[in-house]
């Protein structure tokens, strides 16, 4: 008995053991099957992340470009003051010191819509003061002063990286496709630095340029945030702002938007009232009298439906027209580029297109674009005696921006009832900006700008 169960021990040994290598064999082979997907999702994940800090990197590099263009003019403006401060002493800076007042808001004013392009709406204070013993007193001067200081350092020299890194970046990534033209002992880097002997010496450029390309990736939107932010804390209005002219102004809007609204209900009644209303009662009428004639007279009769559904087509499209006038379909499935083609394709002026504005808006600030397009082509139509039209549509920084220039007679006047108070209406509803620009003679241009936050 006792061998008998060695044996049986024995026998179970190798089994157990086979057993034990196919369940270790089958976990290894199951997580090889899982390491494939493993890798393909550890590869979109990094692929998307090099793509996002990318987009990033692009646009922190057209901010701080945008930076430094208003940082020049801050850096001017603040010499000027500066010789302002000095020759005032002998009477001379009292005569600058208005303009150089003058020169200070119209640069933070700049820097406002710049910086409204890229993020939050900065809210701005009231008209400032230019005389230089109110400006003295001032709050709002002393903020954009403060502003105007580091800005002007500051701000310059991360705009000024800003556009640096770009050109080095290119220049040494591209290095080693052209370093044999380099004239003998040119320097090899964009900073100065070695001389290319041979091919290691290019390559090793080269890696440089990979290097700057990391450095704009990585550092970039954290400069655009750093050159950004005197501008965001001291050019909106500070807690001792009277803030009475902007809830005066939102209150007109509001206004203005129920205005517009009503407007829009009036002409959508009027609409069905005056031509789909009718119609329907004319097929109404017509179908009753065929009713009557059609067993005396058949002919009479057929007529009579003729009549009628001629009647019923035309309210058909009496209605598809109110339909597309309250919101195009076009404009929900295709969106504005689409939309706006369609109305150009309408338009009796030739009507050139062009939108870059790839990414879809929130549904009121698209229709409201339409919209203001189509007044304006009705307007340039009707008015301006033009031939030729041009509609450009630009998105980005939350902002819509349209252009429409038409090459008529010009003279558009805003209380002449050529449209351009509908338009402005429309825009006011949205908080955005309307400049109208039409001297005699024309061109006219209307610049719409929509928030895009809406």
């Amino acid at each position: 008995m006792s061998t008998q169960r060695s044996a049986s021990d024995s026998s179970s040994g190798p089994i157990g053991s086979e057993r034990s290598s196919g369940s270790s064999s089958a976990k290894g082979s199951g997580s090889g099957s899982d390491t494939p997907s493993s890798r393909d999702d550890s590869a979109s994940g990094v692929r998307d992340l090099v793509v996002r800090s990318g987009v990033a990197a692009l646009g922190a590099l057209e901010r701080l470009a945008g930076g430094f263009g208003t940082a020049l003019l801050a850096l001017f403006t603040l010499l000027w003051l500066a010789v302002s401060a000095v020759t005032a002493l002998v009477g001379v800076g009292l005569l600058l010191a208005p303009v150089g007042l003058r020169l200070l808001h119209s640069v933070a004013d700049r820097e406002r819509g710049r910086l409204n392009r890229w993020g939050p709406e900065l809210v701005g204070p009231g008209p400032a003061p230019t005389g230089l013993r109110p400006a003295l007193t001032d709050p709002t001067t002393r903020r954009e002063l403060s502003w105007l200081v580091r800005h002007a350092t500051a701000g310059l020299f991360l705009g000024l990286i800003g556009v640096l890194l770009p050109l080095c970046a290119i220049r040494d990534s591209t290095f080693p496709l052209y370093w044999q033209l380099m004239p003998e002992g040119a320097t090899s880097s964009s900073i100065g630095l070695g001389v290319a002997h041979g091919w290691s010496d290019a390559i090793a450029v080269g890696l440089l340029g990979l290097g700057w390309i990391a450095i704009i990736m990585g550092l970039t939107p954290g400069m655009a945030r750093l050159q950004a932010r005197p501008g965001r804390r001291l050019l909106s209005v500070g807690p001792d702002a009277d803030l009475s002219l902007r809830i005066a102004e939102l209150t007109a809007t509001r206004a203005a938007a129920l205005d517009a609204h009503a407007t829009e209900l009036r002409r959508i009644e009027r609409s069905l009232h005056d031509g789909t209303q009718n119609r329907i009662v004319t097929v109404t009428v017509l179908l009753g009298a065929a009713r009557r004639m059609v067993a005396r007279d058949p002919a009479g009769a057929e007529e009579l439906l003729e009549r009628a559904q001629s009647s019923a087509e035309q309210a058909l499209a009496e209605l598809r027209s109110v339909a597309r006038g309250i919101l195009p379909p076009v404009l929900t499935d295709r969106g504005l580029e689409s939309a706006l083609a369609g109305l150009a394709a309408a338009c009796p002026v030739p009507c050139r297109i062009d939108v870059e504005a790839p990414e879809r808006r929130a549904a009121s600030v698209e229709a409201t674009a339409y919209f203001v397009v189509a007044e304006a082509l009705t307007n340039i139509a009707k008015h301006s005696e033009a031939d030729q039209a041009d509609v450009k549509v630009r998105g980005g920084g939350g902002r819509l921006r349209l252009s429409i220039r038409d090459n008529g007679r010009g003279g558009a006047d805003e209380n002449g009832g050529s449209g351009i108070i509908g338009i402005r209406r429309r825009i006011a509803a949205l908080d955005g900006t309307l400049t109208v620009a039409s001297p005699r003679g024309g061109p006219t241009t209307l610049e719409v700008e929509l928030p895009c936050g809406s």
